[in-house]
């Protein structure tokens, strides 16, 4: 399933089923919900659980990265499965930050944003 965030402020943003929902989630509407709105007054928290999301994600990921650094090299499992250079998994932060900035241009216009499958 594919979603669509629409904003008067910004282009239009697509994000597939999985991705979509767990932002939502995280910005404090019903994943299961099919369209919706971020109203205006909602923005700020909106903005305020995201950032705090994405700042909790590259806390981990640095944490990996760290301990990935004093392992020093690559497990032979991470090679074989192919997580590796392209194949790596897409952070939360990666595929939250267009949604963030779509919110904050929302703000910054005093507009809602929708979203829709």
């Amino acid at each position: 399933m594919l979603f669509t965030f629409r904003s008067d402020a910004s282009g239009d943003l697509l994000l597939l089923g999985d991705a979509a929902k767990k932002l939502l989630a995280i910005i404090g509407k019903d994943p299961e919900d099919t369209k919706g709105i971020v109203t205006v007054p909602q923005l700020p928290n909106a903005i305020a659980l995201l950032r705090a999301a994405i700042e909790e994600d590259r806390a981990r990921q640095a944490e990996r990265d760290k301990q990935r650094e004093e392992d020093a090299e690559e497990s032979e499992a991470d090679r074989e499965a192919g997580r590796t250079g392209m194949a790596a998994p897409v952070s939360l932060a990666q595929r939250a930050w267009p949604l963030l900035e779509m919110l904050e241009a929302a703000q910054r216009e005093e507009v809602p944003v929708i979203w829709g499958t």
